[in-house]
């Protein structure tokens, strides 16, 4: 799997996690608190899918570039 493939996922698992961590903010999220998302939990999935998506066609552009 080529590099920017792993960057990709990374910063995406980056900004996914980044949506969790408390912050002063104008509202509160759906969990209850002040966070950097006013969408946490939702916005928090969104990422990681995005980087599970990043991931999965990294490893097939692979797998079709040996065959």
């Amino acid at each position: 799997m080529k590099w920017y493939w792993w960057l990709l996922v990374a910063v995406f698992i980056i900004l996914g996690a980044s949506t969790l961590i408390p912050a002063p903010a104008s509202k509160p999220n759906m969990f209850g608190y002040y966070s950097h998302c006013s969408f946490t939990p939702i916005s928090t999935v969104i990422c990681f899918i995005i980087a599970g998506a990043c991931y999965w066609l990294g490893k097939r552009k692979a797998a079709k570039k040996t065959q």
